[in-house]
Order: structure tokens, then C-alpha cells, then sequence
């Protein structure tokens, strides 16, 4: 049978990196693309980049779409506008691309069933799959999307199968079929098991990474020679080491609120790390130390 994505248009709200690369995509591959924005501004850009078929502030561009991708900000996915969830198509299946999968799964549950019962229509709440492309960029905004950004990249979803709620099966397969033809790594598990994986391969990094920019500001600023020495000398290794951490920081700090335990935990794991390396430093433990790093020279191939 021929993907639903490709049966009927494909809603995206939001054209920012996420957005805008799916866009950038789905046209390549043939596919219709009603994206909706929140500035004339953005509208006018996308059209001008080919993002999307269809461009419009109104939420009406909606109609019509099988499939509709949520590709918002934490904050709007999980206090979205009203006009947006009246406009959603009863029968679409409803996905997001957020980075925390628990708090978005319990919001829009609610959302659609609320909708449900106050006679307003809307999709099913068994029809939104929550997901997450684990696909980015230093970039944000309507220049930021790119052509195969999701590639070989793991796209994740979280179905539900619990005796109060489940997906459809048939919702889950329209977004794999989707994430497939983009090139990406299908996989589904548990939302709690994909926060806490996230806070630690993806949120704490960005913690740490802003950490050690401002310690080798902090540590440089002692004196005038090393404020600018340190920055002269910062080379690849410094660039790849803090890349998330110099990011958008709007979007770090909705990913440690949204995120807020499973990160502290993290950060937990990694403060013990930190300190064990330090002791072995403060001690000349220089034989430990040295068997410490070969052991993460091990692990690393792992994690790539």
C-alpha cells in the first residue's frame, strides 16, 4: 500500500531546522507540504527556499493533511495554540519531534481527549505518535533546514500499550514509513527509558559543553595575555567538544525544564565521573588515570 505520506499532504507546523529539513526532504521525494508558521516573515522565506508546498500563517493550511508534523519548540508543543489543535484533521495522524517524549505524551493525550469530550472533534488521541528525530545543527530557525539532515540518523518513537491507552498500529507505520523515507533509523521504546537515555547522550552534553566554555573564559580571563591566548590556541578538539554547548540556548534550557530529573540524574553520573578523574589527577595517580582513559577510548565506538 502507498504511504500515507505520500496519499495526502503532509502537514508541518513549524519550518525551523527540524521543520525545514523535513520540507527540504519530503519535496525531493514528491510529497505534498502544508507547513504552517508563525510570521508572515517565515512564510515568506520558506516559500522563497521551497521548504514546503504551501505556506501560511493560518492554521487552515492544515486541511486536507494525513499526516501532520509537530516541529515546535517544548514550550508550544506543550502549551499549543488553540486555533492550531481546532485545525488539526479529525482523521490525521498527529507526530511530534520533540526531545522529551513523557511530558509531550501526557500533554497531548490530554489535549485530544479534552477535545474529544467537549464535542470539538480532532484527531484521536491514539492517533498522535510521539517521536523524535535524533538529528541536529548549531542552526536554528527558517535558514537553518537543510537537505539530509535525518540520514542515517535514529528516529525515534514512543508508542503506548497500556490497558487506559494505546497507539494505532496504523499511526505508528504512517510515521515509520515517513522517517524511513527520509533515510532514518527507525526504533521505538518506552518514554520514560528515551528521557533518560536523551538526558544523558543528549542534554547533559550541552550542560557540559557550556560548562567548559565558560571555564576556559573564566580560566583564560585571569589575566589579559590569557583571554586572548586561550582563544588563539582553541583549536578542533575545543570546537567538537563544545559545539552543543554554544547552541541555541533557549532550546538547552526547555530541554533541562521538560527534562528537568532524568537530567539531574545525569549530572549526577557525571559529577562522580568528573571527581573520580579529579582525584586521580590531585593524587598522580597516573597509572589509574591512564587506564581510566583507555577505558573510554573503548566505549567511545560505541556511542558513535
Amino acid at each position: 500500500m502507498t504511504p500515507l505520506w505520500q496519499r495526502e499532504p503532509v502537514g508541518v507546523v513549524g519550518l525551523g531546522l527540524i521543520g525545514g529539513s523535513l520540507g527540504l526532504d519530503l519535496i525531493a521525494a514528491g510529497a505534498r507540504v502544508h507547513a504552517l508558521v508563525h510570521r508572515p516573515a517565515t512564510a515568506e522565506r520558506a516559500r522563497e527556499r521551497g521548504l514546503a508546498s504551501a505556506v501560511s500563517t493560518d492554521p487552515a493550511v492544515l486541511q486536507g493533511c494525513g499526516l501532520v508534523v509537530l516541529a515546535l519548540p517544548l514550550d508550544r508543543l506543550l502549551d499549543p495554540d488553540p486555533a492550531l489543535l481546532a485545525a488539526l484533521p479529525a482523521a490525521a495522524v498527529i507526530t511530534d519531534v520533540g526531545s522529551v517524549k513523557g511530558p509531550v505524551l501526557r500533554r497531548w493525550r490530554e489535549l485530544l481527549l479534552a477535545a474529544a469530550a467537549a464535542g470539538g472533534g480532532g484527531p484521536d488521541p491514539s492517533r498522535f505518535v510521539a517521536s523524535h528525530p535524533m538529528a541536529g545543527t548549531a542552526r536554528a530557525g527558517v535558514e537553518a533546514g537543510e537537505i539530509g539532515l535525518f540520514r542515517d540518523r535514529p528516529w525515534v518513537a514512543t508508542p503506548v500499550a497500556t490497558p487506559e491507552a494505546s497507539t494505532d498500529p496504523a499511526a505508528l507505520q504512517a510515521v515509520r514509513e515517513l522517517a524511513e523515507a527520509l533515510g532514518a533509523r527507525w526504533l521505538c521504546c518506552d518514554a520514560e527509558a528515551h528521557d533518560r537515555a536523551v538526558a544523558l547522550i543528549s542534554h547533559l552534553p550541552v550542560l557540559v559543553g557550556a560548562a567548559l566554555l565558560q571555564a576556559a573564559d573564566a580560566g583564560g580571563g585571569e589575566t589579559c595575555e590569557g583571554a586572548d591566548l586561550v582563544r588563539a590556541l582553541a583549536s578542533s578538539g575545543f570546537a567538537d567538544t563544545t559545539r552543543v554547548g554554544g547552541g541555541n540556548p533557549e532550546l538547552g534550557m526547555l530541554m533541562a525544564r521538560a527534562n528537568r530529573a532524568a537530567l539531574l540524574e545525569a549530572l549526577g553520573h557525571y559529577h562522580r565521573s568528573l571527581s573520580s578523574l579529579e582525584a586521580m589527577v590531585a593524587g598522580e595517580e597516573w597509572a589509574p588515570l591512564q587506564q581510566s582513559l583507555a577505558r573510554s577510548a573503548l566505549l567511545r565506538p560505541d556511542f558513535l
